[in-house]
């Protein structure tokens, strides 16, 4: 395949991308680093095609106008991994690194400068904007997946080759034995031909990791408050009643029902519901360590776990989450809505399965309620416990 038939399969695969990426945003609308990928194939597309049709056009757009364009293509493609990678203020460097690149090689077109220095300055750019991709792909190595891990070894690798190439070029203008001017150049456009298809197809694929991680984790977290949900719960609660079969300090679990919620529901609406679950949530936590775990059971109902923690410990941790619950009303857009809550205190047995567990710590909420709600109520010890003083 020679070059110009390869200058013509970038500009057509990024072109295709382009209308694949069009029409996926016509449906869904997708913004964010979707959208900078996006113009990054639009502006690589546009490269491709102006210098495919080098010598038809004028020598400006061929030349200048279609390195800059591909400049600004591969520097947002950087700029899409950064912001997947959860790093929104990537333009405050890759933008300034951009314009810095295309005034100094537009410099070195003015002037003049030897073709072969203005090869080794365009490769060297591109090279290093493939590697500050790499680099927002290698974040977090150890914890990365290994689609993440090759996507990062991949392009840190043809950055290279292609900043190499470049230099090559320029270090040895006739090449070497068996490797003429023409052959260095046809590799340096299938490493750009190969970074365009591990880039695009890696990208997208980054995509479909992140949001079958967003799927797996709704199934175990409640979207609304952000806490486990019943399931997430459960599954995080397994291990502790297993540990509650040997000897040490027990586990206690809280339930916590907010006092007159379809009250607020039914008064207010449900977004001003919504607004008052997430206030509860965050004074709980305010009460609580970061081994505690707390997760929706349903509508207004929580649970907590406090790890390593007795009874009339855990007592007092569910008053100090009620008082603070009472001290902080939700301001709502017509009214100051004052909150109460209700909990059921109990600690893990060696006996217990999921069932009895819950059933004794929802026996002691029903008896806080009846007492007139905005109580703590612990269940009573086994009686065992009481007959030896324990």
């Amino acid at each position: 395949m020679d070059v110009r038939t390869l200058v013509l399969a970038l500009a057509l695969g990024n072109l295709a991308l382009c209308a694949a990426l069009f029409f996926h945003d016509a449906d869904n609308r997708q913004r964010g680093a979707l959208a900078t990928f996006t113009l990054a194939r639009q502006c690589q597309a546009v490269a491709w095609l102006l210098l495919y049709f080098r010598g038809v056009i004028p020598e400006t757009l061929a030349g200048p106008v279609a390195n800059v364009a591909l400049f600004a293509g591969v520097a947002l493609d950087a700029g899409a991994l950064w912001e997947r990678a959860g790093r929104a203020g990537w333009r405050r460097a890759v933008l300034p690194a951009l314009g810095l690149a295309a005034a100094g090689w537009l410099a070195c077109h003015v002037l003049d400068a030897d073709p072969a220095l203005r090869v080794a300055a365009g490769s060297a750019i591109v090279g290093a904007f493939y590697l500050a991709g790499a680099a927002a792909l290698g974040l977090g190595w150890s914890t990365a997946t290994m689609l993440r891990r090759f996507l990062a070894v991949a392009l840190a690798a043809l950055g290279l080759a292609i900043a190499g190439r470049g230099l090559l070029a320029m270090a040895l203008p006739q090449g070497w034995t068996g490797v003429g001017p023409a052959q260095l150049q046809g590799l340096g456009y299938v490493a750009f031909y190969l970074a365009m298809l591990i880039g695009a197809a890696g990208y997208l694929l980054l995509a479909r990791e992140t949001l079958q991680a967003d799927l797996a984790r709704l199934e175990v977290v409640d979207a609304l408050t952000d806490v486990p949900n019943r399931q997430g719960f459960y599954g995080a609660l397994a291990p502790w009643l297993a540990l509650a079969r040997r000897p040490g300090t027990p586990t206690a679990l809280l339930i916590l029902n907010l006092d007159g919620f379809k009250r607020v529901n039914d008064h207010y609406g449900h977004g001003t519901g919504d607004k008052v679950l997430k206030a509860m949530v965050e004074a709980c936590r305010g009460q609580l360590r970061d081994s505690d775990m707390m997760g929706r059971l349903g509508g207004a109902e929580f649970a907590i776990q406090l790890p390593r923690t007795t009874l009339a410990d855990a007592v007092v941790v569910a008053e100090r989450i009620r008082a603070s619950i009472e001290a902080n009303p939700v301001k709502a857009e017509r009214a100051v809505i004052s909150l109460t809550a209700s909990l059921g205190v109990t600690t893990i047995r060696a006996d217990d399965s999921t069932v009895s567990l819950f059933k004794r710590a929802d026996e002691a909420l029903q008896a806080a309620k009846l007492r007139g709600r905005n109580q703590v109520v612990a269940a009573p010890p086994p009686v065992h416990d009481e007959d030896t003083g324990t």
